[in-house]
């Protein structure tokens, strides 16, 4: 699988990681940037690109990686297709993708020991989409609102 890593200097060590360990479990991990650590550089260009061509590709995913991951989430979220998610947990990792098939990941590369992020990242990659009817429905929702901007119906 394609997955495109963008951070900023507080993500760069964790995205650095990343892109081995991906590797060796079998993935295609395309590096977004920064090419190198610069400590005032700004997270949107990175971001931004990743989560761009993870909503453009198919089949592939996003990893967005900051100090705490909020600035990340917010800004890939901007970009139409994407579904970012903030992980903390090995269980937001994996309910992520299976309630929320979320396609981007978002992770606070200051929040958490460098292995403990390393699986995070793991169980998100591995895991699908449940396909639950309510889990497909409620996308649909969300989907429909970023076409139309019409909020959906009350129930």
């Amino acid at each position: 699988m394609r997955i495109f890593l963008g951070s900023d200097h507080a993500g760069y060590e964790l995205k650095s990681r990343l892109l081995g360990r991906l590797k060796e479990l079998g993935h295609e991990p395309v590096d977004c940037g920064p090419d190198a650590y610069a400590p005032s550089d700004d997270y949107p260009p990175y971001v931004l690109r990743a989560a761009k061509h993870a909503a453009d590709e198919p089949g592939s995913l996003g990893i967005v990686i900051g100090g705490s991951g909020n600035g990340e989430v917010i800004a890939a979220n901007k970009v139409p297709g994407v579904r970012a998610a903030l992980v903390w947990s090995e269980e937001t990792a994996s309910l992520a993708r299976q309630h929320n098939d979320a396609n981007v990941l978002s992770i606070g590369g200051r929040m958490h020991p460098l292995d403990d992020a390393v699986r995070f990242v793991e169980l998100f990659v591995a895991t699908s989409f449940s396909d639950d009817p309510r889990h497909v429905r409620r996308i649909g929702m969300l989907a429909d609102y970023e076409k139309t901007g019409e909020l959906p119906p009350l129930p």
